[in-house]
């Protein structure tokens, strides 16, 4: 008995080691459950989720609760709860839309306060005939157009003959540049005189070209440019528009502010026919209506020669090539010589006009020119004072006083070109339709 409570002690306390010890080991399991999870958190806060790190997690968590508690792990997997179901893959068509769907694009205007849209009535299904007047349709409103065109079909540059010697043209040379050597015995060099092609293109803002008109040929006379006299000094292109007649202005520039009257490619025979066709189609394109390029090619024709002038108008109506569309030739102290050409035209046309005012530098010649006509029958007036008819033949002598150098803008009267087509738009026989009022247009200038 006395040996037997010594072994009593040491099994009791055997078995208080052993429960303690069970009692550690389910405590550490659960401290460990709880501290796992817990060390990964903290360790990625404060970065952006791992995927690895997220499975890593997940699949420790997985082996610590079937470890713990078996039956909650089978419940676990058994629900779905994986890395995959929590966080699954994007799909492409949560990426892309589908063939059904469009983004939606945002305009300004979305963010704009919203109004209050007025209801529109309903169109009725049949068509109701409106008993007020049609308005007809008009023209657009234009303005004057006035601008330089350049043209192969003008006067320069040339590199034909003179017909008057038969000689070359350009007779004289110095190293690489030619020249011409002019009656006076001036040299004008090509590259500065003649190598200008541009052409004063004016087209009034009334100018319809669905009617009857008349396509002004102006040949300037010595020492000008288009723009510097023609448009700005003797004012042609606005005495095209105040006559209110319905026609458009040509002017080929001629040698350039030169002491020289040569006609360059109107020399040629059908000269003026080139340069017609060739300005029928720019005339279509600068008032905006290709298809009427065979009007302007068909319309008649109005030369009007000042000074200089003379040579090109000459040689146009001799050998232009279309002097049948030539309507009428007015010279403003141009007789400087060519009167058998001017003669000649006048007896064969008898259905156009001339005209010639004159001062005393070219009075001798047109008054031979007026006796020539005179002995050939021709009817000859000397007056401006009625209307101009087909077959008029009419010499002005204006009085002292009237300059040669303003003579396009005063001779018989002031505005000498505005004149004429005013007059000639009151005959009906010469088919040039008046269409603005000349009073008016002075008046608005």
């Amino acid at each position: 008995m006395v040996g037997a409570v010594p072994k009593l002690k040491a099994d009791m306390r055997a078995d208080r080691t052993k429960a303690s010890g069970a009692r550690g080991r389910a405590l550490r399991i659960a401290l460990i459950s709880g501290l796992v999870p817990l060390s990964l958190t903290l360790v990625q806060c404060g970065q952006s989720p791992n995927p690895t790190a997220l499975a890593a997690s997940s699949q420790a968590n997985v082996q610590v609760v079937a470890k713990t508690n078996p039956q909650a792990a089978t419940r676990q997997v058994a629900s779905g709860d994986t890395f995959e179901d929590r966080f699954p893959a994007p799909q492409f068509k949560e990426r892309f839309p589908s063939a059904s769907e469009s983004f939606l694009q945002r305009q300004m205007s979305d963010f704009s306060p919203k109004r209050a849209v007025q209801q529109q009535p309903e169109q009725a299904p049949y068509k109701v005939a409106s008993l007020a007047p049609q308005v007809p349709y008009q023209r657009p409103p234009r303005q004057d157009l006035t601008t330089l065109v350049s043209m192969k079909s003008s006067a320069f540059p040339y590199f034909g003959n003179n017909p008057a010697s038969d000689a070359p043209f350009l007779n004289i040379s110095k190293g690489d540049r030619r020249g011409h050597r002019s009656y006076s015995g001036r040299v004008f060099w090509q590259d500065e005189t003649y190598n200008d092609s541009r052409v004063l293109v004016h087209v009034p803002e009334h100018f319809d070209v669905r009617k009857p008109g008349v396509i002004v040929v102006f040949f300037h006379g010595n020492g000008a440019t288009l723009e510097r006299d023609v448009r700005d000094r003797q004012l042609v292109p606005q005495q095209i528009t105040d006559s209110g007649a319905n026609a458009v202005l040509l002017a080929p520039q001629m040698a350039v502010d030169a002491a020289d009257s040569s006609a360059g490619k109107f020399w040629q025979p059908g000269g003026l026919k080139r340069f017609m066709e060739e300005s029928a189609n720019h005339l279509a394109q600068l008032t905006g209506d290709p298809n009427s390029a065979r009007a302007f090619a068909n319309m008649p024709i109005v030369i009007v020669g000042y000074s200089g002038g003379f040579l090109p108008t000459a040689w146009s109506l001799e050998v232009g090539g279309i002097s049948d569309r030539v309507r009428g030739v007015v010279l403003l102290d141009a007789v400087y010589g060519e009167m058998d050409k001017f003669a000649s035209w006048i007896e064969s046309h008898r259905s156009g006009f001339f005209v010639s005012s004159y001062t005393h530098y070219t009075a001798r010649r047109d008054r031979e020119l007026m006796s020539a006509l005179r002995q050939k029958g021709i009817g000859v007036s000397e007056d401006m004072d009625g209307p101009l008819r087909p077959g008029s033949v009419v010499f002005v002598e204006t009085g002292e006083g009237i300059t040669h150098r303003d003579y396009v803008n005063r001779a018989w009267t002031q505005y000498p070109l505005k004149d004429v087509l005013v007059k000639m738009s009151a005959t009906p026989a010469l088919a040039l339709t008046r269409v603005a009022a000349t009073s008016s247009s002075a008046s608005s200038r």
